[in-house]
């Protein structure tokens, strides 16, 4: 049994537009997602429109159980590739016609939004009517107004709109973000849900998550959101304690987990923290910057009543010098001994598959896991997460292979050296479909549409597997997201000759294009 609190209830009959905000994942994950529930809420807030939400595998919307295909618009949130799969059976569930080209006047326009659809629109190009490319808070006003004048049927109109990517017209288009982090939308009435079952309880469940920043300048050269959505953007911290104080009067929760892809770096951390906690807030976030971390921090995380804290060394040193992410070994072993000292239980990821890595490096990988672990009094409480490199559209990375046969090579010789410890290893194949999802062209939606009927075997996805040179067109070069691919060009080389660039904050700045420098 499902309890929701602050959920917008209202009458089909008096809206103008009704939009299905669809999550092609579980409840769990959807209402973890802080994009998800600022669009619930901004939406909502028109009042010639309702937005009622739609979480797999359900295909009716959790407001009024309305079936899918009677709402005007659905609205996918693409946070993860592997949703592709649950987007086209969301779509065959609900009687909808799985590509644009065979749907009616009468079907949904089908729009999608995230991550996902922002990097690398085409392996969905088929099956989604419009993308939104970027932040979509910052455009959907916009976008609803001109649904209400066109009512979806021509679609040619919806290119004056920024940020819009049409597959119909293969549109150049660039990221649409919210420049002033100040004059983003804030949710001070989140929904709060209570259930017995804890696939109905989000990650941050009875947590008001405050959003204190978004976009990365670090440049690890591995990952997406360290080039998709720069510039850093920062709320003022004064801002975030009102919007805090007032979540707190619509709900009475007292928690607060602070949401940003650089929540360590955020300029004014510590005076947040400590404002927060003088008004009496508990504070934890996700992850921490391993540079960032001070004792300071996690002593104030521990008096908050965070229980384990998750940090991300990557790899060995020689190989956190190829993707851009030189940490001494001494602040890692310092954060290590004082989460050791303050009794937390500690989340460690690492990558393999980086590109140079050696059987040898490997080897030294299980004997630095080892000796992380062995600081411990008790190495359960401490938890390794093992995931393949995938390479992602608009990084340095992107023309890089997947090597499958490599990656499973490595990962069964890391679970048989690690027997004993807490460690879990991501399957290759798994990673490998990951790939192919996020750097696959429109041909990919073929093999999407074939897993609706029948699993399609290592042999079919090898098939289908992208293989780029550095001077080759890429199927999302149409998607400009600010970094050009010229600078993407000087990291991979830079990558192989382990040279670093350091952090844009602290250094000059290099003409990635994401800035008007």
């Amino acid at each position: 049994m499902l309890y929701e609190k602050n959920i917008f209830k209202k009458n089909h009959k008096k809206m103008d537009i009704k939009l299905g905000l669809a999550y092609p994942n579980i409840y769990r994950t959807a209402m973890s997602s802080l994009g998800y529930n600022i669009l619930y809420n901004q939406i909502n807030e028109r009042e010639n429109t309702l937005c009622e939400r739609i979480i797999f595998p359900d295909t009716k919307s959790l407001e009024s159980n309305t079936p899918s295909k009677y709402f005007d618009i659905i609205s996918f949130s693409l946070q993860f590739e592997e949703d592709y799969f649950n987007v086209l059976e969301m779509l065959k569930n609900s009687e909808i016609p799985l590509k644009r080209k065979d749907r009616k006047k009468n079907d949904p326009l089908i729009i999608a939004g995230g991550p996902c659809a922002t990097a690398n629109p085409m392996p969905l190009s088929d099956y989604i009517d419009i993308f939104i490319i970027g932040e979509g808070e910052n455009i959907i006003n916009e976008f609803l107004d001109m649904y209400l004048e066109t009512r979806g049927e021509d679609l040619e109109k919806f290119l004056d709109i920024p940020g819009v990517y049409i597959p119909e017209y293969e549109n150049r288009t660039k990221i649409n973000i919210v420049e002033d982090m100040n004059d983003a939308y804030h949710i001070t009435q989140p929904i709060m849900s209570k259930s017995d079952d804890e696939n109905y309880q989000s990650i941050f469940n009875n947590s008001i998550m405050l959003n204190v920043s978004r976009g990365c300048t670090r440049g690890c050269r591995f990952c997406m959101s360290s080039y998709l959505y720069r510039p850093m953007r920062q709320t003022d911290y004064r801002k975030l304690i009102d919007i805090a104080i007032k979540n707190r009067e619509n709900t009475g929760l007292n928690k607060i987990t602070l949401i940003g892809a650089a929540v360590s770096d955020y300029h004014d951390l510590n005076k947040l923290i400590g404002a927060l906690e003088k008004e009496g807030f508990q504070i934890s976030t996700p992850s921490l910057r391993i540079e960032s971390i001070t004792k300071e921090n996690l002593e104030t995380l521990k008096r908050s009543g965070l229980k384990t804290i998750t940090i991300a060394p990557e790899s060995i040193d020689r190989l956190r010098k190829v993707i851009n992410k030189e940490i001494l070994e001494e602040q890692i072993f310092t954060v290590i001994k004082n989460a050791v000292e303050l009794d937390f239980k500690i989340k460690l990821y690492f990558l393999i598959g980086i590109p140079g890595e050696t059987s040898d490096d490997i080897e030294e990988l299980c004997n630095y896991m080892k000796k992380i672990a062995d600081m411990h009094y008790n190495t359960k409480n401490v938890k390794f997460s093992i995931n393949p490199l995938i390479p992602k559209p608009h990084t340095p990375l992107q023309w890089e292979p997947y090597d499958f046969k490599e990656i499973k090579n490595k990962t069964r010789y890391i679970k048989k050296e690690m027997k004993g410890y807490n460690i879990k290893c991501e399957s290759p194949k798994k990673g490998l479909i990951q790939y192919i999802l996020s750097c696959g062209n429109r041909g990919i939606g073929a093999i999407i549409e074939k897993s609706l009927i029948k699993q399609p075997t290592l042999k079919e996805w090898k098939e289908v597997m992208p293989k780029y040179s550095i001077e080759d067109e890429l199927p999302w070069d149409n998607i400009d997201v600010g970094v050009n691919k010229r600078f993407l060009k000087i990291e991979n080389k830079r990558l192989r000759n382990l040279k670093q660039t350091p952090w844009c904050e602290t250094h000059p700045c290099y003409n990635c294009g994401a800035c008007e420098k």
